[in-house]
């Protein structure tokens, strides 16, 4: 093939025009990342072969509206490969030329990896492995909505980085089991990473391993177009979730880079683009697509118009009047007892789910702990026999989990949630910071807040775990002090649709705060409310959760007037106005106290660097509750002179 083929595309057979297509985006490519002197050449060289066959012959889009909702979904867990994915989106019509010259610009809708923001992008990814979990979310989430007999499918483009974290494995173990025929995998087998050969470092056999995990396994070319066409085919039409692992070049096609570890995560120079342009016999012009290579790509999109129309006559939209299920919730009967938030919260969904059927979500194998048992037992689990089950059982799987969640929240139709323990979130963090990123309204449920874990000792008691969560951007952080704060704290978080939420609940029971059901929903609402107040207060203490009864205890027995300020969401009460703000905040009382079961560190934002920080900042012991916090000194006595001595300094 010469350079002669351009001007003579029309001539070239169907074959010829498919690897000149592909050759053009390897073009775009090289120069795109050349031109932002940053980025990835070598993997979407030999992803290429695929998703070029993928987008224009098996791929069901609407190009004129990129977020048509009965779209398949394409997931580049790859992220770093994106440059590949918007010159595909470039040829179909999504992305402008501009786009691309604009890589890794500040504000371009071509960032160095993937963003949702980009329209064609259904997912966020960068962070390696956590694509795999998200498009399994989101295949889990159409099989719960699909009212049809059509598939639409959910494609996954994963390199071996992918499968190397550990994430990818769990997700797809889970995908096996509940066998997701809708969800399709490539493997883009290059057997190249940052640091050289893949066998440095793995010798994983992933046909045997998947087929164990009871995916449908093709090994191919990846190459190959016909190879490639055959597996797709397969695919589509089989009952298990399958994985195509193809084997491939990276940096294919390159002049001097093929199998080199170079072409991973730098801009090819001039002189290798110049060169490699002449060995794929394509124009040297920077930036090089014209009208034919356009057509060509899109030689499918006039049946596939029809096929967008046909589609949207299949399914039927499921409408509901959200403010109108908001207006019917009832108040779940608490009774007169003691009672852990775990419980109310577990009262709380049941109530929210029998309103909201697009509630869907469970726990990480701690359905009893979390409270999550009667909502499994009434709606049953989601399962291959079962789609319509609404409780997901994950198994020991925190990080998997919340990778899944957030796909589920990307497909649309869902709200998930999903529950551990609070020292758990460790597991999960790198999915809350995806879900924070791409704003996904999820809720993360984390019992056993605190030391009052007891007998499981410190591998199990959360300490810096709630400061932990609010350093997060985006993610609303709920520390409900008793039962009634937890259903409005639940009900705060199904009304902000465009933040994720954790709530943090308790093991230990305790009392109902002596104040007003009006009082806790609009102090709930604005993240943080006057507990107990005091005209000229010589001390605000400011608290969260259980320890909010511990403040009124404390507070009662000191021969000073303290007003106490609860703060159940401290992201809400941060927004509000400053007239608010201030009324809370009292400028005119100097000294503060902060009182949580937790480090202290942050609550100087609240209190200044004079206050008083009184909190946990160690960790704990394997003994009851009560114990554990007389041994760390975090019990009344301890705590009341500590402020006395503060107050009469």
């Amino acid at each position: 093939m010469s350079n002669n083929r351009i001007t003579d595309f029309k001539n070239l057979n169907d074959n010829q025009k498919d690897l000149l297509t592909v050759n053009i985006i390897k073009g775009l490519v090289m120069d795109g990342v050349r031109n932002a002197n940053s980025g990835h050449p070598g993997g979407p060289m030999s992803l290429a072969d695929f998703t070029y066959i993928l987008y224009s012959e098996f791929l069901t889009i609407d190009p004129k509206n990129p977020d048509w909702e009965n779209r398949d979904r394409v997931v580049l867990s790859v992220g770093h490969t994106c440059m590949l994915i918007y010159s595909i989106l470039y040829l179909c019509g999504i992305l402008k030329m501009d786009d691309l010259k604009n890589f890794r610009k500040l504000g371009s809708l071509t960032p160095g990896h993937p963003e949702i923001e980009t329209p064609g992008i259904d997912a966020s990814t960068g962070p390696l492995g956590q694509g795999v979990g998200m498009g399994i979310g989101m295949a889990l989430a159409e099989k719960a909505s699909s009212n049809s007999s059509l598939k639409r499918f959910t494609y996954i483009l994963a390199g071996d980085g992918d499968l190397q974290e550990p994430i990818a494995l769990g997700a797809s173990t889970l995908a096996g089991h509940w066998k997701l025929s809708n969800l399709i995998m490539f493997y883009d087998k290059n057997d190249i990473q940052i640091a050289g050969n893949t066998s440095r470092v793995d010798s994983t056999d992933y046909a045997m391993l998947y087929d164990a995990m009871g995916w449908h396994v093709q090994e191919i070319d990846g190459h190959n177009h016909e190879e490639i066409r055959k597996a797709l085919r397969n695919a589509q039409s089989n009952d298990k979730p399958s994985i195509i692992i193809g084997k491939t070049v990276i940096a294919k096609g390159s002049y001097s880079l093929e199998n080199s570890p170079k072409s991973h995560g730098s801009p090819f120079s001039e002189d290798e683009i110049k060169l490699t342009k002449e060995k794929l016999e394509i124009p040297q012009d920077s930036f090089f697509c014209n009208e034919d290579i356009i057509n060509h790509f899109q030689r499918n999109f006039g049946l596939l118009n029809e096929k967008v129309a046909e589609i949207d006559k299949e399914f039927e939209k499921n409408y509901y009047d959200k403010d109108q299920m908001f207006d019917s919730l009832k108040v779940p009967d608490f009774g007169n007892d003691l009672m852990a938030t775990r419980q109310a919260f577990g009262k709380s969904l049941d109530e929210f789910a029998k309103k909201f059927p697009h509630i869907i979500g469970g726990s990480a194998d701690l359905d009893g702990s979390n409270c999550t048992s009667n909502f499994a037992k009434i709606y049953h689990d989601f399962s291959s026999s079962n789609p319509r089950g609404r409780n997901i059982a994950f198994g020991v799987r925190e990080f998997p989990m919340g990778a899944i969640m957030n796909g589920i929240a990307l497909y649309g139709c869902h709200f998930p949630f999903g529950g551990t323990f609070l020292v758990f979130s460790d597991y999960v963090r790198s999915a809350i910071r995806l879900s924070a990123i791409q704003k996904l309204h999820v809720m993360y449920e984390f019992t056993h807040d605190s030391i009052f874990v007891g007998e499981d000792g410190p591998t199990h008691q959360p300490v810096e775990h709630t400061m932990s969560l609010r350093n997060i951007p985006n993610l609303l952080v709920f520390r409900p002090a008793d039962a009634l704060e937890t259903f409005y704290c639940f009900k705060t978080i199904m009304k902000n649709q465009k933040n994720p939420s954790a709530i943090l609940l308790t093991r230990q029971k305790l009392p109902k705060l002596n104040i007003s059901e009006d009082k806790i929903e609009e102090g709930v609402n604005k993240g943080a409310y006057i507990l107990h107040e005091e005209d000229n207060p010589d001390a605000i203490l400011f608290t969260s959760g259980s320890e909010a009864h511990l403040a009124v205890e404390i507070c009662n027995e000191i021969n000073k007037k303290i007003q106490i300020i609860n703060l159940p969401c401290w992201e809400l009460f941060e927004k509000q106005d400053k007239k608010y703000f201030s009324s809370i905040m009292n400028s005119n009382c100097r000294k503060r106290i902060s009182l949580e079961a937790g480090i202290t560190t942050g609550w100087q934002k609240f209190t200044g660097i004079d206050g008083l920080n009184i909190g946990i900042n160690e960790f704990g012991a394997s003994a009851p509750g009560k114990d554990v916090a007389k041994h760390l000194g975090f019990v009344k006595e301890k705590i009341t002179s500590l402020i006395e001595d503060y107050l009469n300094e």
